[in-house]
């Protein structure tokens, strides 16, 4: 089966051509981004009007480049996978369109895909991982830990309860004048820093130690910038404080959780999985603790239109498909 996935969920419009026979297992014939970091800049995050319009812009050709990338026409397409949420509700309305629109003149069939399972599969795309496995899910817009028992069955074992990892990168990263996006800044940065030259703490919930908090961590950044020890403190040691903080608030609960779970996987996905020191810390913890630890290679760490098409396939390849009547959602459950 020949799969057309679309991803459209915040400020990346995605497409990519996946073949596969089975769920799980998929060669990836192409993968497309066209990514909006350049107009969102200026503004230090992203703009969700500007996402949206800029989307309307680049959607059709980014399609057109992944089935020209594979080598296919849009008649060799066996189905569609297209995110319908969470997201932006603006920007997610341009990728659901569109796949509603190939499929209204194609008949093809369509299933719409939540963007968490999205990243949840995303390792499948590189890696053959043996269910039940850990995921530990974290991006700019979310932070979570997920138990992944089979395809479709997904529980949410702790969650942050304000901000996500990769939104206080980015705040910390504004707050430094650093620029944008913040966690490519921050980690480049940080290679050169001290990790222990700025006590920044480590903060845990009570009573959830399987959920995270990451507002502290970046009041506790303002707060030190503000002082006399902070303006006199090189960038690259503050940011490599910090980022040791961050780092350290996923890992260990984290290995808690595998622990307690008593898999023998943890899946590390989502656009943070990007960042170089948590994939060297959580490989480093899990090898002590006999854990086996997979992230996708880095183009599959961000929002992609690979990982929309295998979090799709197990449902089209069991001839499910979804009405063309269903609707974005913002705050989709999974």
């Amino acid at each position: 089966m020949l799969i057309l996935g679309i991803e459209s969920s915040c400020d990346d419009a995605g497409a990519a051509v996946l073949e596969t026979t089975r769920p799980g297992v998929a060669i990836i014939r192409s993968n497309t981004v066209a990514n909006q970091d350049d107009i969102h800049r200026a503004y230090g995050g992203i703009v969700p009007e500007l996402a949206s319009r800029n989307h309307v812009i680049t959607i059709l050709p980014v399609v057109r480049r992944a089935l020209e990338s594979a080598g296919v026409t849009l008649a060799q397409i066996d189905a569609i996978a297209v995110t319908r949420g969470p997201g932006l509700v603006g920007s997610l309305l341009v990728g659901l369109m569109c796949a509603k629109g190939i499929a209204q003149a194609t008949g093809l069939p369509m299933a719409g895909v939540n963007h968490i399972e999205g990243h949840l599969l995303a390792p499948m795309l590189e890696h053959e991982i043996a269910m039940p496995y850990l995921a530990l899910v974290v991006s700019g817009g979310h932070t979570a830990l997920f138990a992944v028992e089979d395809f479709g069955r997904y529980r949410r074992l702790g969650a942050t309860r304000d901000d996500a990892a990769g939104e206080a990168f980015d705040k910390v990263a504004k707050l430094m004048g650093l620029g944008y996006p913040g966690g490519k800044v921050i980690d480049d940065l940080a290679r050169e820093g001290n990790r222990k030259q700025v006590k920044i703490p480590r903060a845990r919930v009570k009573g959830a130690p399987r959920d995270f908090s990451f507002s502290g961590v970046k009041t506790a950044v303002a707060t030190f910038l503000a002082s006399e020890a902070g303006r006199a403190t090189l960038p690259r040691d503050l940011a490599a404080s910090f980022q040791e903080a961050v780092v350290e608030m996923l890992v260990t609960p984290t290995i808690a959780a595998a622990r307690e779970l008593g898999t023998s996987t943890i899946a590390l996905t989502g656009g943070v999985a990007a960042n170089s020191r948590l994939r060297a810390r959580l490989a480093e913890a899990g090898a002590d603790e006999g854990f086996r630890v997979v992230a996708p290679s880095l183009k599959y760490c961000t929002d992609n239109a690979a990982m929309i098409a295998m979090a799709g396939s197990w449902r089209l390849l069991r001839g499910e498909r979804d009405a063309l009547s269903i609707d974005a959602e913002a705050n989709l459950s999974l």
